[in-house]
């Protein structure tokens, strides 16, 4: 017997990064999840580019937390951050993919915690994210 779509989590958490508002609006894309897992991207355009030309730390932030946001609710539960940060390391330049890969590196009662390399072209790491969710269910 198939499992029904509403039965699995991931299906979900799935649903639930395709249909985020926030993320269309910046061009993030899903392009993998799974289990704890969950892979983003953004094409960088001009309108996400800084008074420097560089793009936006906010732009590499939210490719990082849509990838953190879809793998801590892959497993049913709902996951709300509690903490998050950012280090940025290099920039990249306009029509260049930045993709962001979460994996869950620790799981413990409520809270779980998130490790979200940021590379950009030729895998060079263009920022390392960390996040921590609490799950009340």
């Amino acid at each position: 017997m198939a499992e029904h779509a509403d039965d699995d989590p991931v299906a979900r958490a799935r649903t639930l990064a395709e249909d985020d508002p926030y993320c269309a609006h910046l061009g993030i894309e899903l392009v993998d999840i799974g289990s704890g897992t969950a892979t983003t991207e953004l094409t960088i355009t001009e309108d996400l580019l800084n008074f420097h030309g560089t793009p936006h730390g906010g732009a590499v932030y939210s490719v990082a937390d849509a990838a953190f946001a879809a793998a801590s609710n892959s497993h049913g539960d709902a996951a709300f951050a509690l903490e998050t940060n950012i280090s940025y390391l290099a920039p990249v330049e306009v029509g260049e993919t930045l993709t962001a890969t979460a994996t869950e590196t620790h799981a413990g009662g409520r809270t779980a915690e998130y490790q979200i390399p940021v590379t950009g072209p030729d895998d060079e790491r263009i920022a390392t994210f960390r996040g921590r969710v609490y799950k009340p269910g």
